[in-house]
């Protein structure tokens, strides 16, 4: 009796909390443009009902898990419209979903307040996000829309000036950025040094830098992220684009292969201003041209291979006596498998490449290096629920550097055959990574890589007295090259060296409220490979070096905390950051060292360290007519490479100097305003701190030759560097529905002539005898008129 009373009492007591247990489903799909069937990337669906959300990944594809029932889902994205839907989940769901243009040309886009407040409160920062119609309205040099000159714009990202390649993120140097192009690593980012990136902006799809808060299935460089990815192309219809300058033009051709089932993409580019010198009497040129293609191909609805490829070249002539050729290679073959509904797979087989020669007539011999490397990687996502998804994988890469090698150009040249030793090494990784919602107001994203790195048998090893290739004379307080006692052989199958790191990754975010939210994260990360350069903006004749005894890898902690706000109904919006780095290892180079055809660069180099810190603000206006930001960073970049024991002073005795890319003051503007459905205005204003430089502070003579005398190592500044862009974008009959569309940008880059410094050198004035400054600038005003077409 009395055990049947407490089974009923237990029933009633369960009863009312019987329905709060729901069954939970999977609806999962790949989202895509409804004109070409391109998947989109980092699409916002919401389901409001269940305080929920997710992302679509790299391939387009979603995954979450919802309580059966009747559910209502709004998905936006930047450029298309937004749509709702009302969907019934009674059982697993596959749900592929077609979003449509807002407009065919630079129209206002509105960002639905939900998908906005999804993005306060994920915890990722310092990471910017640009759509490619944000990048066409920028004012842009030589009227070629340009990738990396549209991050210049942004707080915490910089370059060496005009003229310079690459790019610097919060005081880092350019080899410290990990640039992937579908995937494949892109060891130079310009043409025609610095001129023009390398990117095609009809061939991108979608591109996002990572200046911190760098999940852990990216790895290998400590500065930055800039992951790029290429269409696939339209399987629905074939359709041409492309752009006629006055110095490139482009040309750029999609369409299917099997409509609805497999396409392709072809594009290329190319500089053509040196054909005009062939009209006069000059026989010099510069030039460039590169190549991207795509293939895509669904077997069935849960595989995919894509095929993608970029080759680029730049060629500098001078006369028939010297001529530089240099550029990148890309393959990349790539499987997309759905496991489940809440597993993704991608199996990627990689290979880059990147190549520098010089032809030497004048002296008789041609120069070949460079750097290739093989990588094979596999991802996994796997969305285990509403709240918690894991990203876990394995990478492999292989390297082969190539330091240099001379050939002699003839047979009567006098020049014999050299060859510097070959390094190979392999770097490994394990990865996973979660993103999870801990409360309805607090999310993480937490990861962990082991990373290890082997470096492999080489030709020639050399061997110094006590293992150390930089001696000092503690009499003259010099540094100075060791001499090398022997050369020792090694097979590539040996393993000189092996260096293995732990890399934890974390991120949290804490929402105020959906318009307003504070963000803080931590990473530690490894960098095994070193561009071996003493400019502030690296060159051709630079080459990467592996790790090894003597090199040692360069260990990364950043830590950052921010704030973020969203205005008016997310018509403006602010991003404010602060940030500290910390980075071991950096390697210096000894005063007057000689890294060219250098077979022995340990010998002219030695282990420091550098420190970053700074305050990064942005503020946005997102919608109206006019649109922009402005872009201000506030930091401090040193480097400092002490002793290596208390009798030695290091470099500049091992005080802490200004790193070559150190800019306290970094402002930008730029704004876009659409006049009218015909004419847009685009301007942006720049305003930098001068780079360090080392000015001579005094001299002396010496044997009647004047000897200059250098003060503390980068202790002095270039002037200020400033200039306002002015672009007009004409769309004629725009109001004319038709295949055929193009519209006219017309440009002028430095619109008021600022001579701005590229270098300052010193020289005796032959007239007064006296000593004068000499300032360099490479531009001044450029006008630019591009026609841009498709259909």
């Amino acid at each position: 009796m009395t055990r049947r009373l407490l089974q009923i009492i237990l029933f009633f007591l369960i009863l009312p909390f019987s329905g709060m247990a729901q069954e939970m489903y999977t609806l999962n799909g790949v989202i895509t443009d409804a004109s070409s069937n391109e998947t989109l990337i980092g699409v916002n669906l919401i389901v409001a009902d269940a305080k929920t959300g997710v992302v679509t990944n790299e391939y387009g594809y979603y995954s979450i898990k919802l309580p059966e029932g009747e559910h209502i889902i709004e998905i936006s994205y930047l450029g298309f419209q937004t749509i709702q839907d009302t969907i019934q989940l009674y059982e697993d769901k596959k749900l592929d979903l077609q979003l449509f243009e807002t407009s065919q040309n630079l129209e206002e886009v509105k960002i639905t307040s939900r998908s906005e407040g999804i993005r306060i409160k994920k915890p990722e920062m310092s990471i910017n996000r640009l759509s490619m119609n944000t990048i066409r309205q920028r004012p842009v040099v030589f009227g070629e829309v340009d990738v990396i000159r549209s991050l210049l714009l942004l707080p915490g990202v910089s370059n060496a000036g005009e003229g310079s390649s690459g790019f610097n993120v919060r005081g880092g140097a350019v080899d410290q950025n990990l640039i992937l192009l579908d995937e494949a690593t892109i060891y130079n980012s310009s043409h025609l040094f610095g001129l023009f990136s390398v990117f095609n902006p009809d061939a991108i799809k979608d591109l996002k830098l990572y200046k911190g808060g760098i999940p852990a299935n990216y790895g290998g460089r400590i500065s930055s992220v800039l992951d790029i990815y290429q269409k696939d192309g339209n399987s629905k219809k074939f359709k041409m684009q492309g752009g006629l300058g006055v110095i490139s033009s482009r040309l750029l051709a999609e369409g299917p292969i099997i409509k609805e089932k497999g396409s392709f993409l072809f594009g290329g580019r190319s500089s053509y201003a040196h054909l005009f010198l062939k009209l006069t009497d000059n026989n010099n040129s510069a030039y460039f041209y590169d190549l991207n293609t795509k293939l895509t191909y669904n077997i069935d609805k849960r595989n995919k291979l894509l095929l993608s490829g970029y080759f680029g070249r730049d060629v500098f002539k001078i006369s028939q006596n010297f001529e530089n050729t240099y550029g990148n290679a890309i393959l990349n073959l790539r499987w997309n498998h759905i496991f489940s509904d809440n597993i993704f797979t991608n199996l990627s087989i990689i290979y880059s490449d990147y190549y520098y020669g010089l032809n030497l007539n004048f002296v008789g011999f041609n120069w070949d290096s460079g750097i290739t490397n093989l990588n094979l990687k596999y991802d996994l996502d796997h969305y285990i629920s509403e709240n918690l998804s894991l990203k876990y994988g394995i990478h492999n890469t292989y390297f082969a550097f190539n330091p240099g090698e001379i050939k002699p150009s003839s047979e009567n040249s006098g020049i014999n055959n050299f060859k510097l030793t070959n390094k190979y090494a392999l770097e490994n990784a394990l990865f996973v990574s979660a993103e999870h919602k801990l409360a309805e107001n607090l999310s993480a994203e937490y990861g962990l890589r082991f990373s290890s790195f082997f470096r492999l048998g080489q030709k020639e090893i050399n061997i110094y007295e006590d293992n150390n290739p930089v001696k000092y004379n503690s009499e003259t307080e010099i540094y100075s090259e060791a001499p090398i006692l022997e050369f020792q052989k090694s097979s590539r199958s040996e393993i000189l060296k092996t260096y293995m790191n732990l890399e934890p990754r974390f991120s949290v975010s804490y929402a105020i409220d959906d318009q307003q939210s504070f963000k803080a994260s931590y990473n530690r990360i490894t960098q095994y490979l070193h561009l071996i350069s003493n400019t502030s903006s690296p060159t051709p004749l630079d080459v990467w070096a592996p790790s090894g005894s003597f090199i040692k890898p360069q260990i990364l902690d950043q830590y950052a905390v921010g704030y973020f706000r969203n205005f008016r109904e997310n018509k403006y919006s602010l991003e404010a950051e602060v940030f500290y780095k910390n980075i071991e290892n950096r390697i210096d180079y000894l005063d007057g060292a000689n890294l060219i055809a250098n077979n022995a660069i340990e010998r002219v180099v030695l282990n420091g360290e550098s420190r970053a810190y700074g305050l990064e603000v942005l503020l946005k206006k997102n919608q109206g007519k006019f649109t922009g930001w402005l872009a201000y960073t506030l930091a401090k970049s040193e480097q400092r490479t002490p002793g290596r024991n208390s009798n030695e002073p290091g470099i500049n005795n091992g005080n802490w100097y200004n790193s070559n890319y150190d800019k306290p003051h970094d402002l930008s503007i730029t704004g876009s305003y659409k006049y009218s459905e015909k004419w847009t205005f685009n301007a942006n204003f720049i305003f930098q701190t001068g780079l360090s430089t080392t000015y001579p502070n005094a001299q002396y003579e010496y044997e009647g030759v004047t000897i200059p005398v250098y003060g503390q190592r980068n202790g002095d500044r270039l002037p200020s560097y400033h200039r306002l862009d002015l672009s007009a974008s004409f769309y004629p009959g725009h109001q004319k529905p038709k295949r055929y569309k193009s519209y006219w940008n017309f440009g002028i880059y430095n619109i008021y002539n600022r001579k701005n410094a590229y270098s300052i050198s010193f020289r005796e004035n032959s007239d007064t005898g006296r000593n004068e400054a000499v300032r360099l600038s490479l531009f001044g005003i450029i006008p630019s008129v591009t026609y841009n077409f498709n259909f």
